[in-house]
């Protein structure tokens, strides 16, 4: 079974939630709390790092040419 992801798909979910987190970071340091930078991002690629392990686990990527645009086979002569 494979993950239908591509690799540049995960990697822009990972940058998005990276920058959700920050954000959350920074808001919760403005209310007074404060949390300290390296532990963050230890924590957040510790996660990328574990969500690439589970993909690879779980079959690997889908390569972006596997079916076209409408989701039929390009090399299946119609």
């Amino acid at each position: 079974m494979t993950v239908d992801i591509t690799r540049g798909g995960l990697y822009v979910a990972l940058a998005v939630f990276g920058v959700i987190l920050y954000e959350l970071r920074t808001v919760l340091d403005f209310v007074g709390v404060e949390l300290p930078l390296i532990p963050y991002m230890i924590g957040v690629f510790a996660l990328a790092g574990l969500v690439i392990a589970v993909i690879q686990l779980k079959g690997g990527w889908r390569e972006a040419d596997e079916t076209g645009s409408n989701g039929t086979d390009p090399n299946d002569p119609v």
